[in-house]
C-alpha cells in the first residue's frame, strides 16, 4: 500500500506511520517536521512525474506520501490512483485549507465555490470570483493573491490565510485586490477567499459548492424594469443564451445593454457579465434588474465600440443588441476579443449584411435565423388569439477552433 497523509493544516503525522517507511515523498517543509526512519529515502515533491517514477521503483515497500490538508480535494491523491490504482492507497486525510481558512474566519464554507489556480490558467478563478460572493482559490507560481488582486479590480476583500497550522508563521489577512497586487507573498500561502462580504455569510444550502443553477431562463419581459419595448424579448433571448453558452468561469460582454435583461440572465446562469450601455438612465435600470435578480454586473457607462477598448480581460461570448449604423463597427470589435462566440441580435433587415461580413471576416462561422412567434392573447368572451411579436433578426458567430499544429479545423 501507498500511505497517504494528510498534514500541514495543524494535524501531525501519526505517531508510528512511518515506522519501516522505505521511501517517504513529500514537500520540503513537510519532511522537515517529521523525523524519518533510518534508511528511508526522502523525495521532495517538485514536478510530480519524477516523484511517481520514485515511488513506482518502490512497490512492494512501504511507501508514505505527505501531502498538504486533504490530500484527495484537488491533491496528489488523483494522480496516484491514475498511475497506481486506487486500490492500492490509504489515504489519511487532513483538515483542507478551504476548511481551515473559512473556520478561521468563522463562516461556513458548504456555499463556497473552490477553484484551482495551481498550474491552471488564472483567469477563470478570476470570473468565478467576479460571478459568486465565496470563493477560495487554490493558488500557485504565478497565480497568487497578487496576481489575483490585479485582475479582479474593486469590489472584493480577499483574505490571505498563509501557513495555516503553523503556530509561528500563520497569517490571516484581509486586504482589497489593490492591496494584494502590490505585495509580494513569497511561498507559503495556502489559500485565498475571495469574498462579497454583504453576502458571504450565504443561504441554507442543499448542494454543496457549484451554486444552483436557477429553474428557469428566458424570463418574462414582466421579471424587469425596461423602457416603451426596449428589452429583449424572451423568445430572442432563449436562443440567444443558447448560442453564448454562459456558464461558471466564463466572461461575458452584454454590448448595448438596454435593460441588460440578457446580462442578468447571463449572470443567473453563473458567469461574470460585463453590461456597456451609453443611456444614463439605462444604466440605473441594469442595476436595478442586477439587484432584483441578487446577480452582481459591472455595468460600463458608454458607447461601443470606443466603450470596450476599456475593457481590459477578452470575454468568452458577447451578445450585441440594438442596430444603430455602428452595428458593423461594434461587431468588429466584439469579434476581434471573443474567444468563443458573438451573438447579434436586429430588428432591421438592412443590418444583417455588414454584421454577418464582419463576423465572417473575423474569421467566424456565422448562422443565424429570423425569429418570429405569436403569443397567446385573450380577447372578450374567454377566447384567445394570436398576437404576433415583431420579428428579429439572430446571427451567431463561432470562433473557428485551432488545432496545436496552427492549422484551422
Amino acid at each position: 500500500m501507498i500511505t497517504v497523509v494528510g498534514t500541514g493544516t495543524g494535524a501531525p503525522v501519526p505517531e508510528g506511520l512511518l515506522a519501516g517507511a522505505a521511501l517517504v515523498v513529500g514537500g520540503r517543509r513537510h519532511l522537515d517536521a517529521v523525523r524519518l526512519p533510518d534508511g528511508a529515502e526522502r523525495v521532495v515533491l517538485g514536478p510530480l512525474a519524477p516523484a511517481l517514477d520514485s515511488i513506482a521503483e518502490y512497490l512492494g515497500k512501504k511507501v508514505v506520501v505527505l501531502a498538504s490538508g486533504d490530500p484527495g480535494f484537488f491533491g496528489i491523491v488523483r494522480a496516484l490512483a491514475e498511475r497506481f490504482g486506487a486500490e492500492r492507497l490509504d489515504v489519511r486525510p487532513g483538515v483542507s485549507s478551504v476548511a481551515t481558512a473559512c473556520a478561521r474566519l468563522g463562516l461556513p464554507w458548504d456555499d463556497a465555490v473552490v477553484v484551482s489556480a495551481h498550474g491552471r490558467d488564472l483567469r477563470t478563478a478570476v470570473n468565478v470570483c467576479r460571478a459568486h460572493p465565496k470563493v477560495a482559490v487554490l493558488t500557485g507560481p504565478g497565480a497568487g493573491p497578487a496576481e489575483l488582486g490585479a485582475a479582479l479590480g474593486d469590489g472584493r476583500v480577499l483574505v490571505v490565510a498563509s501557513a495555516l497550522g503553523d503556530p509561528e508563521r500563520e497569517r490571516v489577512e484581509r486586504v482589497t485586490p489593490a492591496e494584494a497586487a502590490a505585495r509580494d507573498w513569497g511561498t507559503a500561502v495556502s489559500v485565498v477567499l475571495c469574498l462579497d462580504e454583504a453576502r458571504a455569510l450565504g443561504a441554507v444550502r442543499t448542494v454543496a459548492g457549484v451554486p444552483e443553477r436557477p429553474t428557469c431562463w428566458a424570463l418574462p419581459e414582466s421579471a424587469f424594469a425596461y423602457r416603451d419595448s426596449m428589452i429583449t424579448k424572451f423568445e430572442v433571448r432563449a436562443l440567444a443564451l443558447a448560442r453564448l453558452g454562459p456558464r461558471l468561469g466564463d466572461l461575458v460582454w452584454d454590448v448595448g445593454a438596454g435593460s441588460g435583461s440578457v446580462a442578468v440572465e447571463c449572470a443567473r446562469l453563473g458567469a461574470a457579465v460585463v453590461a456597456v450601455e451609453k443611456a444614463a438612465d439605462g444604466i440605473e435600470r441594469i442595476r436595478a434588474n442586477a439587484d432584483a435578480h441578487e446577480v452582481g454586473i459591472r455595468v460600463v457607462h458608454g458607447s461601443a465600440p470606443e466603450a470596450l477598448a476599456g475593457l481590459a480581460d477578452d470575454p468568452d461570448a458577447v451578445f450585441v443588441g440594438g442596430g444603430g449604423r455602428e452595428l458593423p463597427a461594434v461587431v468588429a470589435a466584439c469579434a476581434r476579443r471573443a474567444r468563443r462566440t458573438v451573438v447579434v441580435a436586429m430588428a432591421a433587415l438592412d443590418r444583417v449584411p455588414a454584421a454577418r461580413e464582419a463576423l465572417t471576416a473575423a474569421g467566424f462561422t456565422c448562422d443565424g435565423v429570423l425569429l418570429q412567434s405569436s403569443r397567446l392573447a385573450p380577447l372578450p368572451g374567454d377566447v384567445t388569439r394570436l398576437a404576433a411579436t415583431n420579428p428579429v433578426f439572430l446571427l451567431w458567430g463561432v470562433r473557428t477552433p485551432v488545432s496545436s499544429e496552427g492549422v484551422t479545423e
